[in-house]
């Protein structure tokens, strides 16, 4: 695998014809680590709309917590959110697909979980383009931006509405170790994703940023092959795959390095801008 620098896109080689649509993950990615976006990659996104290209954001983030950075970036047509569980359609505001998590398979899944790590601390996703995020006492609260959420809810709270996904801690465990661990033991009844430091999400079987990301290509007549893919973390790795060409930001998960096509600058450095500059140039 060839690395990054800061001023420069490495590829492994020759890339495809000229792209037509363009998937960037938001946190680690597109946005600095202030949460805002650069304005080298606001000018480098302006020029892929230029060049007749459409931009999708496609994130972990429910609609909730990602529709003021898409309104700050003028985003006005889809949107892949919740690791691909709801597409939205932020000129109309509303959810073209919502796919919700079977609550009962996954009480079973965290009490398989804990019966290896012991307890563990866990927050929900409502849904919902209004969902909250419900939250037990001694959630560590890394979620950036403007979110609506409920802190220090009663256990049952979590489960008295519909779900698109269950936020999991462990006091000690790492994401790479918790993700392990719910593979092995309750990988058959949810999926595991690894989406950002410390902790994993579990979501409904099959579901994953590919999945949302392929429904929009569909209806804007597009495929992978049409696709250059940008993330940083093994969540994106479906997306990464779908796509003809899949870029890794400098310091991504090791998971993520070693499958992308090409490494790019890392987000501090406006690295999606570099490389899209190239491209569409």
């Amino acid at each position: 695998m060839t690395t990054g620098t800061a001023t420069e896109a490495a590829a492994k080689g020759p890339l495809p014809r000229r792209f037509s649509l363009v998937a960037t993950d938001l946190d680690g990615t597109l946005l600095r680590s202030d949460h805002t976006v650069g304005a080298r990659t606001r000018a480098a996104l302006a020029l892929v709309a230029a060049r007749g290209a459409t931009h999708v954001v496609v994130t972990g983030r429910s609609v909730s917590w990602t529709r003021h950075v898409l309104a700050d970036l003028g985003c006005t047509g889809l949107a892949v959110c919740g690791q691909g569980g709801q597409v939205y359609d932020a000129a109309a505001h509303t959810q073209l697909t919502s796919v919700i998590l079977d609550r009962e398979r996954a009480r079973l899944a965290l009490a398989r979980i804990e019966a290896v790590t012991g307890p563990l601390v866990t927050a929900g996703d409502r849904d919902g383009v209004d969902g909250e995020v419900v939250a037990a006492p001694g959630y560590r609260l890394d979620l950036a931006g403007q979110v609506p959420i409920v802190l220090n809810a009663r256990p049952d709270a979590l489960w008295a509405a519909p779900l698109r996904k269950i936020y999991v801690q462990h006091p000690v465990l790492d994401e790479d170790a918790l993700a392990l661990i719910a593979t092995r033991a309750a990988g058959h009844l949810v999926g595991v994703a690894k989406a950002g430091p410390g902790e994993i999400e579990l979501l409904p079987l099959g579901l994953d940023k590919a999945t949302g990301l392929a429904y929009v290509a569909r209806r804007l007549g597009l495929t992978g092959a049409d696709t250059v893919a940008f993330g940083d973390m093994p969540n994106d790795l479906p997306m990464l795959d779908w796509a003809a060409h899949g870029v890794a930001m400098a310091g991504a998960h090791p998971e993520l390095r070693a499958a992308a096509d090409e490494m790019a600058p890392g987000n501090d450095e406006d690295g999606v801008a570099v490389v899209l500059e190239r491209l569409f140039a």
